[in-house]
């Protein structure tokens, strides 16, 4: 007999993505088609649309990072020319190292960064890219201890060095599951220089003993100025709990802003899924980018 868990025991992550709106299929890809083009399936159709950003004037690809346990795949890219380009670790999803996070990392890469996309759960053996069931993906990304999680991409930021990286221009972003790594890595790494985390898990359920924190309880721990991003509509992350995060950090006098974005559910910048709100999603990168122009990890904007 199959047990299902309780909601209670639920990552607010998992909510907010198995309670995203019904749509059609029309204006999605075939599931051959999407698996073709390397997306999951695990988050529902995947959109005719979604954003392609090409390789044009980057150095871009695969590589490995030694960490406990073997080599760590990554995904990298950076503007073809740079020398000394600052670093934004890319915190993914639980879909694993897809298409769509190989896209964010391209368009971090034209905005001058070497953006690094490290795959973490590679230790389980399984290419979490070809799961299709969330339930299937639950037990595995659970799994992961903060510990090693934070390993993990300190190796990520120290190989980002030997690459040339200015880390001493270290930021870290990243979505759903990777937006609750942005807030507890900041808690840890006192070298980063901002994060941004778009619709991050806040509060953890309380019997995960490889995280001993959730990002609510380490509010007076902040080590540099964060930026989150979160939907309204979020049936995970409820606004009531994003103005508690909000009231923690104020209160510990730590530096953060938040948008929260009317209409909005958990998933808006998702430009591959149904959960894909433009106007959001448009905002809340342009509000990602002047974070991260504020606090000296990106350069001055282009004219």
């Amino acid at each position: 007999m199959t047990v299902q868990p309780k909601m209670s025991d639920l990552t607010s992550d998992i909510i907010g993505l198995t309670k995203a709106p019904d749509v059609s299929r029309r204006g999605f890809m075939t599931a051959s088609a999407a698996v073709a083009a390397g997306y999951t399936l695990a988050a529902g159709p995947v959109r005719a649309e979604a954003i392609k950003t090409d390789t044009t004037g980057l150095k871009a690809g695969d590589a490995t990072v030694k960490v406990a346990g073997g080599d760590m795949p990554v995904y990298f890219a950076r503007p073809e020319n740079a020398t000394n380009p600052p670093v934004i670790l890319v915190a993914m999803e639980i879909f694993g190292l897809h298409e769509w996070v190989k896209d964010i990392t391209r368009r971090m890469g034209k905005l001058g960064a070497l953006a690094i996309a490290p795959d973490y759960y590679f230790r389980t053996g399984k290419d979490l890219t070809k799961i299709t069931e969330i339930k299937d993906l639950m037990p595995i990304v659970n799994a992961k201890p903060d510990a090693e999680l934070f390993a993990d991409l300190d190796a990520t930021v120290a190989w980002a060095k030997q690459q040339g990286g200015d880390t001493g221009r270290l930021g870290v972003m990243g979505f759903c599951r990777g937006g609750r790594t942005v807030w507890e890595y900041t808690a840890h790494n006192p070298d980063l220089k901002a994060g941004v985390a778009f619709y991050g898990t806040i509060n953890d359920p309380p019997n995960n003993p490889g995280w001993p924190k959730s990002p609510l309880q380490l509010a007076s721990e902040m080590k540099a100025p964060v930026l989150g991003l979160y939907g309204a509509e979020d049936q995970g992350i409820p606004v009531a709990q994003v103005d508690q995060m909000k009231a923690a950090l104020a209160a510990a006098g730590k530096t953060a802003e938040f948008h929260v974005y009317p209409g909005a559910p958990h998933g808006f910048e998702a430009d591959y899924r149904p959960s894909y709100r433009k106007d959001a999603a448009e905002d809340a990168w342009n509000q990602m980018q002047a974070w991260f122009r504020k606090y000296k990890v990106l350069g001055p904007a282009s004219t």
